[in-house]
């Protein structure tokens, strides 16, 4: 005798095999995006640089986090007047256009320990579009 519960067990079981069933493998997961395919604008980049205003500025001055004027070509952790976390100073990072872009996709996966709290962001176009207008920034 099939209970109730056990039923309803039955059919999540088989929803869930037929969900598993039509989800793609690995080898047709789309590639991720590389940074050399996009062109980044450095106008929608001043817009979208909006997310980063409330702890990093482009005045020259240090916020929660370092001023990011002459970040592209930096080596991490080297603002003057900047209390950064081991990792970063330790890491020797630089920023380069194509490191900023793995950087700024999830900050604490690139860099255990940094005490950037940002989760990052997905959309490739906008941290290319980040990068060329944080490359205007002198």
């Amino acid at each position: 005798m099939i209970t109730r519960n056990a039923s309803f067990m039955l059919m999540a079981g088989f929803a869930a095999a037929q969900l598993l069933s039509a989800a793609p493998t690995l080898a047709q997961a789309a590639a991720p995006v590389k940074f050399a395919s996009l062109k980044g604008d450095a106008t929608k980049g001043a817009t979208d640089f909006a997310v980063c205003k409330a702890c990093h500025g482009v005045d020259g001055k240090n916020k929660i986090g370092p001023h990011l004027n002459g970040v592209v070509g930096r080596t991490s952790g080297t603002v003057e007047g900047f209390r950064y976390s081991d990792a970063n100073k330790k890491g020797h990072l630089v920023w380069t256009p194509e490191v900023l872009f793995n950087y700024l996709e999830n900050p604490r996966k690139m860099v255990p320990g940094t005490y950037m709290t940002y989760a990052g962001m997905a959309d490739p176009q906008k941290r290319a579009n980040i990068i060329a207008y944080l490359g205007t920034q002198k």
